[in-house]
């Protein structure tokens, strides 16, 4: 098996060791089949030189080889009939070929996996990884014992077998002994930034294997499909979610800022939402993965007092949620955000909302980048869609403006110049309340600008 990275040179693909010997006798005509790795298309077909070679192929799965002449490669990947994606791949002929579909709907692209790997001696498996949830970032590949919790304590004595692999990009083939092995995907170099734990692979002896790596819905978790060369593919889901916590209760006093502590139970699981017993307010926290589906349970408090129980809607599995707490000390509200901290489909732009934590019913807020109005009327605890923007070419240039419907504070709640918005960057703009004041009024809001991704 080899993977064969688009628009690149052979050289550079050899230096990077993702060129392999080529099996199969000399000739006309090359196998092919389709691997769906694209989470935006449940199913698609594959046709090339306007022959069908797979059809109904759903996402985690690979369909069957058939035969193409290697002169003739116009090929397409289509959804209900409809062509998403054209290309004319270089095939040789005597070889076996992959042509792994993937990215979201309106963005999908493909890689071409050459399946003529030669196996390794008896006794050992060999394991390609290929990160194709750019929206995830550069991940590493940790290989355990099966069914091992994934953390920063399991991990000090876990087998890296792939590191810092970008998105869009592979590993190169790595040779261990065969077995059954558990898989731990984090963030490159954080082992407690788990984004996936499989269970269990089997490696077998003499074997020649892929884990492709493919996105979720929030953008960060992520999923996976192990493949045999020639053979079967798995797909692995991720059972995890991720929530954080962001409070915005004004302070019982100008002198005395409000405090807030969450506890999320799921089943046998608790997660302490705020990383520490409490936070003082206004806060952004960290997101905590927590178990995805229905049933979790939020016990939030706000100056040492219990708030109502919250159930949480069913999460999805990869999802981001936000809970926003606003309100005055004593009469508080609680909103689930769901978040997108997927990038941005095109090179070049950004993404960015408003979030608007006043306590006041009165208080929509609008804003502006740059003079252009990207979110209008927003309500107390609740988030703009995402807008996407041109990324920043010149520097640090970009000015934010958060208006309110009235004029009050010199016509507006929140400004900032020379913001630099870079490309693939995604931003929240969050209005909440100050520390310093017992409102939660346009006058005594703060806008806090983070950059998510």
């Amino acid at each position: 098996m080899r993977f064969v990275k688009l628009a690149a040179a052979t050289a550079a693909l050899a230096a990077a060791g993702l060129l392999a010997a080529c099996g199969g006798s000399s000739g006309s005509h090359a196998g092919v089949r389709l691997i769906n790795a694209s989470a935006g298309y449940a199913s698609l077909d594959l046709t090339v030189n306007n022959t069908s070679i797979d059809t109904g192929v759903a996402f985690g799965s690979a369909g069957s080889y058939g035969s193409v002449d290697v002169s003739a490669t116009t090929t397409q990947f289509l959804s209900s009939g409809t062509a998403v994606y054209t290309t004319t791949p270089t095939l040789t002929g005597g070889n076996n070929y992959a042509l792994i579909a993937y990215g979201w709907q309106g963005g999908l692209s493909y890689k071409t996996l050459q399946e003529n790997q030669t196996a390794p001696t008896s006794g050992n498996g060999e394991l390609l990884v290929l990160n194709l949830a750019p929206d995830a970032g550069t991940l590493d590949t940790y290989l355990v014992p099966v069914n091992t919790a994934c953390n920063a304590t399991t991990l000090s004595t876990g087998t890296a077998i792939a590191v810092g692999v970008v998105g869009g990009g592979g590993s190169g083939y790595n040779t261990t002994t065969s077995g059954s092995y558990g898989v731990c995907i984090v963030g490159t170099g954080n082992t407690a930034d788990v984004r996936l734990t499989i269970p269990s692979i089997t490696l077998a002896s003499a074997s020649v294997n892929t884990l492709i790596i493919t996105p979720t819905s929030g953008g960060v978790l992520v999923n996976g499909i192990f493949v045999v060369q020639g053979g079967s593919a798995t797909p692995f889901y991720t059972s995890s979610a991720r929530v954080r916590v962001v409070g915005s209760v004004p302070g019982t006093s100008a002198t005395t800022p409000s405090t807030i502590s969450g506890l999320l139970t799921s089943g046998s699981n608790s997660v302490n939402l705020l990383g520490t017993s409490s936070a003082v307010m206004p806060t952004i926290g960290n997101y905590q993965t927590v178990p995805s589906g229905a049933g979790a349970v939020v016990n939030l408090s706000v100056n040492g007092t219990a708030l109502s129980t919250l159930t949480m809607p069913t999460m999805a599995p990869g999802g981001d949620y936000t809970l926003l707490v606003t309100g005055a000390p004593g009469a508080t509200t609680t909103a689930i955000l769901t978040d997108d901290n997927r990038l941005p489909l095109t090179a070049g732009y950004a993404k960015i909302r408003l979030v608007n934590g006043s306590s006041d019913p009165n208080a929509s807020l609008s804003m502006s980048l740059d003079f252009t109005t990207i979110a209008s009327n927003i309500l107390p605890g609740r988030a703009s869609a995402f807008t996407q923007v041109p990324s920043d070419t010149t520097g640090s240039t970009s000015e934010i403006t958060v208006l309110t419907p009235t004029s009050t504070t010199n016509g507006y709640a929140f400004d900032k110049s020379g913001l630099s918005i870079v490309s693939q960057g995604v931003y929240n703009v969050y209005m909440l309340a100050n520390s310093g004041t017992t409102f939660a009024q346009y006058d005594y809001m703060q806008g806090i600008i983070v950059r998510e991704r």
